[in-house]
């Protein structure tokens, strides 16, 4: 049997083994019962209600069956861990004393460090550089109360000189704690870190690097920020998670741009967590869940890689994306994981759906015996975290919407009331746009359900609409569907104007659902 590892692929390749064959096999009995049922049916629909403003027709892929930001032991469970737990218990206290001992060593000597900088545009001085290694040694022991008492290392951190940036995989709040303590970097963290209790002070003596992930202007900055330091020998080596955000380690998601633009060799460090009955992983787990787990192990595993130098092509003017993708590769090849397209965009999307499912709590909690209020509740409980997953990183450069345009699509598809797989019907799609059963509702419904099943996903609602308002003659349709309208040319639309222009598509449009149309389209 050979000899498997984490470093081994999981599946040999078979060149040999014969193709698959799919047979499509279509009920007929099914089809008759269709074609006797007259009651109006979105599937039969098959005319494309956007054909007019270019649309060839909506395709979506497939909903990918990943979940990166999953922790695969969310709970304690199993004897084995209870006893484990109680085992450690009084190992845990010590662990927990000796970690707030070194991290208010570490506080005060970083403000000791820090006290009376004013230049922060230039290096830090040397004198306080070194105080520094105060706060790092602090660092290792912190480590060490976690349970992490040897890390194992593999290959070699590469001269600053020769490659300025270092990028890495995300797991754990674990991995920006060992690399401060292995070579003390500048690192790019979002603007929030900064006012974080004990964090924000660290990390500032870092000469941080900040960016608000939303913000174009910032986002440039930063990378402008990221070429100056790495341009002086000076700075410490530049350390990016390309990644936006932590994943669970099985699977390496998109890449953000910021370490590739400037131009610069970048040498890739990848971590592990090997584990059998604690996942480390900082997925859909507490913060406080996560560091009681670990203070309760009796020894927690990590593995640190250091990879060759990835350096641009084409005397430093390789694109970017290129770059990235290159990279990537790298380090999921080293991994042995998949590369997906979700982002951390993807992430925004779970916890919106997680958000509605602590307001519904609330709304059950203060509407007690309230039927409604209980069902949705439940609904939402079941819902699977892939429903609500789109791989926001195709999305962005198939359509050009943001993160936060498709947390608004979703704001909108859960208040239609999607079912315990995530999906909507026919009815709940009327309801939520307030429609009523017609053709051209039925052409809409039917444009985005590409399965033909009746109803559709979150990830076919944001495809549709994205497909449609990014349609080049969109936006003029809409200025010549108000110039109708407006037909005393008052550069504004009157509640009877915009009834008589609809009911030409909708004869029998009552007064009530125009001045409902006329309230969501101010």
């Amino acid at each position: 049997m050979a000899n498997h590892d984490l470093e081994s692929p999981l599946l040999s390749s078979q060149p040999s083994d014969p193709p698959h064959i799919i047979l499509n096999v279509h009920d007929s009995d099914s089809s008759i019962q269709q074609s006797n049922n007259h009651k109006p049916n979105p599937n039969t629909s098959s005319r494309n209600p956007f054909e007019f403003i270019g649309s060839d027709g909506l395709s979506v892929p497939a909903p990918s069956t990943l979940d990166p930001f999953r922790n695969d032991t969310p709970n304690i469970e199993g004897l084995y861990e209870l006893i484990k737990i109680v085992i450690c218990l009084p190992i845990a206290i010590v662990r927990l004393v000796l970690f707030g001992v070194c991290l208010a060593t570490g506080y005060v000597a970083t403000k000791i460090a820090l006290l009376g900088w004013k230049d922060k545009h230039n290096p830090m001085p040397k004198w306080r550089s070194r105080l520094m290694w105060l706060t790092r040694g602090c660092t290792r022991c912190i480590l060490f109360s976690f349970g992490y008492h040897w890390i194992k290392r593999k290959g070699k951190l590469a001269p600053r000189e020769i490659a300025p940036i270092v990028v890495s995989n995300h797991v754990s709040y674990i991995d920006p704690i060992f690399y401060f303590f292995e070579f003390f970097p500048t690192i790019v963290a979002a603007e929030s870190h900064d006012s974080m209790p004990f964090v924000g002070t660290i990390i500032r003596a870092m000469q941080v690097i900040y960016v608000n992930r939303f913000s174009p202007s910032s986002r440039k900055l930063a990378v402008n920020e990221i070429k100056r330091k790495a341009s002086c020998g000076r700075f410490p080596r530049v350390l990016l998670f390309p990644e936006g955000t932590t994943t669970n380690g099985k699977v390496l998601i998109s890449f953000q741009l910021g370490a590739f633009i400037p131009g610069y060799a970048v040498q890739p460090v990848i971590v592990r967590y090997p584990h059998v009955h604690f996942d480390q992983s900082w997925g859909n787990v507490s913060l406080g869940m996560l560091m009681f787990r670990m203070f309760t192990q009796f020894h927690n595993f990590m593995e640190v890689e250091y990879l060759p130098i990835v350096s641009p092509l084409d005397n430093c003017k390789e694109n970017p994306s290129h770059f990235a993708k290159r990279t990537s590769h790298v380090i999921a090849s080293a991994l042995n994981v998949v590369q997906t397209n979700h982002s951390y965009g993807d992430l925004m999307l779970l916890m919106k759906a997680s958000e509605l499912k602590q307001k519904l709590t609330l709304l059950s909690e203060d509407v007690k015996g309230c039927g409604v209020c209980t069902y949705i509740y439940d609904i939402v409980l079941q819902e699977k975290p892939s429903s609500y997953m789109v791989e926001m990183a195709k999305v962005e450069s198939l359509f050009h919407i943001n993160s936060l345009e498709a947390v608004n699509f979703l704001d909108k598809f859960l208040s239609m009331n999607p079912d315990a797989s995530g999906r909507v019907k026919f009815n709940d799609f009327l309801r939520a746009f307030r429609l009523r059963t017609c053709t051209l509702s039925e052409e809409l419904f039917g444009f985005l359900d590409v399965e033909k099943n009746g109803s559709i996903t979150f990830k076919q609602f944001l495809y549709g609409s994205a497909h449609v308002m990014k349609r080049p003659l969109f936006h003029q349709s809409c200025e010549l569907a108000f110039a109708q309208c407006d037909t005393r040319g008052h550069n504004q639309i009157s509640e009877q104007e915009l009834g008589d222009t609809i009911r030409h598509a909708i004869p029998d449009f009552n007064e009530d659902e125009v001045i409902y149309c006329s309230l969501i389209h101010c």
